[in-house]
Protein backbone atom coordinates (compact mmCIF):
# COMPACT_ATOMS: atom_id res chain seq x y z
CA UNK A 1 0.00 0.00 0.00
CA UNK A 2 1.33 3.21 -0.94
CA UNK A 3 2.51 6.04 1.82
CA UNK A 4 2.53 9.92 1.73
CA UNK A 5 4.70 11.29 4.02
CA UNK A 6 4.42 15.50 3.80
CA UNK A 7 8.07 16.88 5.05
CA UNK A 8 7.28 20.20 7.05
CA UNK A 9 8.50 22.96 9.16
CA UNK A 10 8.20 25.19 11.43
CA UNK A 11 10.08 28.04 10.21
CA UNK A 12 12.30 28.17 6.63
CA UNK A 13 15.61 27.41 6.03
CA UNK A 14 16.18 24.65 8.41
CA UNK A 15 16.66 22.43 5.31
CA UNK A 16 13.20 21.11 4.68
CA UNK A 17 13.51 21.12 0.71
CA UNK A 18 17.09 19.41 0.61
CA UNK A 19 15.82 16.86 3.27
CA UNK A 20 12.37 16.03 1.10
CA UNK A 21 14.47 15.55 -2.17
CA UNK A 22 17.46 13.54 0.06
CA UNK A 23 15.21 11.44 1.63
CA UNK A 24 13.06 10.91 -1.33
CA UNK A 25 16.49 10.13 -3.63
CA UNK A 26 17.44 7.45 -0.32
CA UNK A 27 14.56 5.73 -0.43
CA UNK A 28 14.56 4.97 -4.10
CA UNK A 29 17.89 4.20 -3.23
CA UNK A 30 16.92 0.66 -1.33
CA UNK A 31 14.84 -0.13 -4.65
CA UNK A 32 11.36 1.55 -3.89
CA UNK A 33 8.96 3.56 -6.25
CA UNK A 34 9.51 7.19 -5.37
CA UNK A 35 7.30 10.67 -6.45
CA UNK A 36 8.48 13.57 -4.99
CA UNK A 37 5.76 16.32 -4.88
CA UNK A 38 6.65 20.35 -4.64
CA UNK A 39 4.00 21.36 -2.62
CA UNK A 40 5.44 24.65 -1.95
CA UNK A 41 2.90 26.40 -4.03
CA UNK A 42 4.32 30.13 -3.41
CA UNK A 43 8.06 29.56 -3.39
CA UNK A 44 8.50 25.78 -5.12
CA UNK A 45 12.54 24.63 -5.00
CA UNK A 46 12.16 21.09 -5.73
CA UNK A 47 12.66 21.65 -9.82
CA UNK A 48 15.76 24.11 -8.78
CA UNK A 49 17.46 21.30 -6.87
CA UNK A 50 17.06 18.48 -9.66
CA UNK A 51 17.62 20.28 -12.50
CA UNK A 52 13.89 20.98 -14.11
CA UNK A 53 12.81 24.37 -12.76
CA UNK A 54 10.32 24.80 -15.26
CA UNK A 55 8.34 22.36 -17.33
CA UNK A 56 5.10 22.27 -19.89
CA UNK A 57 2.79 20.67 -17.34
CA UNK A 58 3.35 21.21 -13.53
CA UNK A 59 0.96 21.03 -10.17
CA UNK A 60 -0.37 24.08 -11.18
CA UNK A 61 -2.01 22.66 -13.85
CA UNK A 62 -3.33 19.98 -11.86
CA UNK A 63 -5.05 22.08 -9.52
CA UNK A 64 -6.31 23.97 -12.36
CA UNK A 65 -7.68 20.76 -13.53
CA UNK A 66 -6.21 21.87 -16.84
CA UNK A 67 -4.10 18.17 -16.87
CA UNK A 68 -4.22 14.96 -14.98
CA UNK A 69 -1.63 14.02 -12.30
CA UNK A 70 0.47 11.85 -13.99
CA UNK A 71 0.89 14.63 -17.14
CA UNK A 72 2.55 16.19 -14.53
CA UNK A 73 5.22 13.70 -13.42
CA UNK A 74 8.89 13.86 -14.80
CA UNK A 75 11.38 11.04 -13.97
CA UNK A 76 14.40 11.77 -12.69
CA UNK A 77 18.37 10.27 -14.21
CA UNK A 78 18.09 8.53 -11.04
CA UNK A 79 14.53 7.05 -11.23
CA UNK A 80 13.11 9.19 -9.13
CA UNK A 81 10.04 10.41 -10.02
CA UNK A 82 9.16 14.84 -9.76
CA UNK A 83 6.05 16.69 -9.90
CA UNK A 84 8.00 20.30 -9.65
CA UNK A 85 5.28 23.35 -9.07
CA UNK A 86 5.44 26.64 -11.04
CA UNK A 87 7.46 29.67 -10.93
CA UNK A 88 5.36 32.50 -12.08
CA UNK A 89 4.23 34.85 -9.72
CA UNK A 90 1.22 35.32 -12.01
CA UNK A 91 -0.23 31.70 -11.43
CA UNK A 92 -0.13 32.13 -7.41
CA UNK A 93 -3.54 33.88 -7.24
CA UNK A 94 -5.85 31.42 -8.89
CA UNK A 95 -3.80 28.52 -7.28
CA UNK A 96 -6.33 27.14 -4.32
CA UNK A 97 -4.11 24.80 -2.31
CA UNK A 98 -7.00 23.22 -0.49
CA UNK A 99 -7.43 21.36 -3.77
CA UNK A 100 -4.10 19.54 -2.90
CA UNK A 101 -5.92 16.63 -1.09
CA UNK A 102 -8.34 16.19 -3.98
CA UNK A 103 -5.74 14.32 -5.35
CA UNK A 104 -4.00 12.54 -3.44
CA UNK A 105 -5.21 9.38 -4.01
CA UNK A 106 -3.88 9.36 -7.60
CA UNK A 107 -0.82 10.45 -6.73
CA UNK A 108 -0.53 7.13 -4.68
CA UNK A 109 -1.11 5.40 -7.79
CA UNK A 110 1.70 6.83 -9.26
CA UNK A 111 4.21 5.37 -6.56
CA UNK A 112 4.76 3.06 -3.43
CA UNK A 113 6.19 6.34 -1.69
CA UNK A 114 4.90 9.96 -2.24
CA UNK A 115 7.08 12.74 -0.49
CA UNK A 116 5.29 16.46 -0.60
CA UNK A 117 8.02 19.16 0.12
CA UNK A 118 5.56 21.55 2.18
CA UNK A 119 5.37 25.11 2.75
CA UNK A 120 7.45 26.23 5.82
CA UNK A 121 5.31 27.39 8.73
CA UNK A 122 2.07 27.51 10.29
CA UNK A 123 0.05 29.34 6.67
CA UNK A 124 -2.63 28.07 4.67
CA UNK A 125 -0.32 25.84 1.93
CA UNK A 126 1.27 24.28 4.80
CA UNK A 127 -2.09 23.38 6.61
CA UNK A 128 -3.56 21.84 4.05
CA UNK A 129 -0.32 19.54 2.73
CA UNK A 130 -0.69 18.50 6.36
CA UNK A 131 -4.32 17.81 5.56
CA UNK A 132 -3.25 15.66 3.08
CA UNK A 133 -0.72 13.69 4.63
CA UNK A 134 -1.01 9.58 6.08
CA UNK A 135 2.01 10.71 7.78
CA UNK A 136 4.33 13.87 8.84
CA UNK A 137 7.97 14.49 8.94
CA UNK A 138 9.09 17.35 10.38
CA UNK A 139 12.69 18.95 9.66
CA UNK A 140 14.66 21.52 12.50
CA UNK A 141 17.90 22.39 13.54
CA UNK A 142 19.11 21.58 16.89
CA UNK A 143 18.97 25.54 18.11
CA UNK A 144 15.83 26.71 20.48
CA UNK A 145 14.08 29.45 18.39
CA UNK A 146 14.01 26.38 15.50
CA UNK A 147 12.79 23.81 17.90
CA UNK A 148 10.02 26.11 19.20
CA UNK A 149 8.71 26.51 15.57
CA UNK A 150 8.49 22.48 15.49
CA UNK A 151 6.83 22.49 18.47
CA UNK A 152 3.87 24.42 16.95
CA UNK A 153 4.19 22.27 13.34
CA UNK A 154 4.01 18.87 16.04
CA UNK A 155 0.99 20.58 18.01
CA UNK A 156 -0.75 21.49 14.77
CA UNK A 157 -0.49 17.84 13.43
CA UNK A 158 -1.82 16.66 16.27
CA UNK A 159 -4.72 18.97 16.56
CA UNK A 160 -5.62 17.70 12.49
CA UNK A 161 -5.23 13.94 13.81
CA UNK A 162 -2.30 13.58 11.58
CA UNK A 163 0.08 11.19 12.86
CA UNK A 164 4.07 12.44 13.51
CA UNK A 165 6.25 9.95 11.97
CA UNK A 166 9.25 11.82 13.33
CA UNK A 167 11.77 14.98 13.36
CA UNK A 168 14.40 15.00 11.71
CA UNK A 169 17.39 17.32 12.89
CA UNK A 170 19.83 19.19 10.09
CA UNK A 171 22.56 21.39 10.39
CA UNK A 172 24.49 19.13 13.19
CA UNK A 173 27.71 20.07 14.23
CA UNK A 174 27.85 18.19 17.24
CA UNK A 175 28.92 21.32 19.60
CA UNK A 176 27.99 22.30 22.78
CA UNK A 177 26.61 25.39 21.96
CA UNK A 178 23.44 22.47 20.21
CA UNK A 179 20.80 21.37 21.65
CA UNK A 180 21.03 17.41 23.01
CA UNK A 181 18.94 15.31 20.49
CA UNK A 182 17.59 13.58 24.00
CA UNK A 183 16.02 17.60 25.26
CA UNK A 184 14.85 17.62 21.16
CA UNK A 185 13.10 14.45 21.77
CA UNK A 186 11.40 15.39 25.17
CA UNK A 187 10.38 19.03 24.15
CA UNK A 188 9.11 17.89 20.66
CA UNK A 189 7.85 14.39 22.24
CA UNK A 190 7.96 12.81 19.40
CA UNK A 191 11.27 10.35 17.53
CA UNK A 192 14.28 11.40 16.65
CA UNK A 193 14.49 9.85 12.96
CA UNK A 194 18.12 10.81 12.48
CA UNK A 195 20.74 13.86 12.53
CA UNK A 196 22.06 15.03 9.55
CA UNK A 197 25.48 17.00 10.22
CA UNK A 198 26.56 19.80 8.66
CA UNK A 199 28.18 18.55 5.52
CA UNK A 200 29.64 21.40 2.29
CA UNK A 201 28.40 18.80 0.14
CA UNK A 202 25.01 19.31 0.46
CA UNK A 203 25.64 22.85 -1.09
CA UNK A 204 28.05 21.44 -3.49
CA UNK A 205 24.89 18.98 -3.97
CA UNK A 206 22.58 22.15 -4.98
CA UNK A 207 25.63 23.92 -7.29
CA UNK A 208 24.92 20.44 -9.06
CA UNK A 209 21.29 20.51 -9.12
CA UNK A 210 21.06 17.08 -7.24
CA UNK A 211 20.71 15.45 -4.31
CA UNK A 212 23.79 14.91 -2.13
CA UNK A 213 22.63 11.12 -1.80
CA UNK A 214 23.42 11.13 -5.67
CA UNK A 215 26.34 13.26 -5.98
CA UNK A 216 28.67 12.04 -2.76
CA UNK A 217 27.01 8.94 -1.82
CA UNK A 218 29.59 7.93 0.85
CA UNK A 219 29.67 11.39 2.99
CA UNK A 220 28.02 12.03 6.08
CA UNK A 221 25.20 13.47 5.14
CA UNK A 222 24.07 10.80 2.19
CA UNK A 223 24.87 7.72 4.86
CA UNK A 224 22.95 10.08 7.12
CA UNK A 225 19.96 10.10 4.93
CA UNK A 226 20.06 6.23 3.69
CA UNK A 227 20.04 5.09 7.46
CA UNK A 228 16.62 6.96 7.92
CA UNK A 229 15.22 5.91 4.66
CA UNK A 230 16.34 2.58 6.10
CA UNK A 231 14.29 2.66 9.42
CA UNK A 232 11.30 4.11 7.11
CA UNK A 233 11.26 1.46 4.34
CA UNK A 234 12.33 -1.29 6.99
CA UNK A 235 15.33 -2.40 5.06
CA UNK A 236 18.79 -2.74 6.58
CA UNK A 237 21.41 -0.98 6.19
CA UNK A 238 25.32 -0.23 7.42
CA UNK A 239 26.38 2.88 7.09
CA UNK A 240 29.81 2.17 8.56
CA UNK A 241 30.12 -0.08 5.27
CA UNK A 242 29.60 3.20 3.04
CA UNK A 243 32.60 4.73 4.99
CA UNK A 244 34.89 6.28 2.26
CA UNK A 245 38.07 4.79 1.53
CA UNK A 246 41.41 7.18 0.94
CA UNK A 247 40.45 6.45 -2.71
CA UNK A 248 37.29 7.85 -2.70
CA UNK A 249 38.63 10.70 -0.84
CA UNK A 250 41.34 11.39 -3.32
CA UNK A 251 38.55 11.10 -6.00
CA UNK A 252 36.46 13.52 -4.36
CA UNK A 253 33.65 11.59 -3.73
CA UNK A 254 33.37 12.70 -0.19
Amino acid sequence: MSKLIVITSGKGGVGKTTTAINLAAAINYFKKDVLIIDGNLTTPNVGLHLGSPEVPVNLNHVLLEKADPIEAVYEHESGIKIVPSSLSIKELKKIKPEKLKEFKNDFKKIAEYVIVDSAAGLGIEATHAIEMADEIIVVTNPELPAITDALKTVKLAEQMKRPILGIIVTRVKRNNIEMHPDNVKEMLEAPILGMIPEDIKVQESILLKDAVVHTHPRSNSARAYKEIAARITGKEYDSSIDKPTLWDRWQGRV
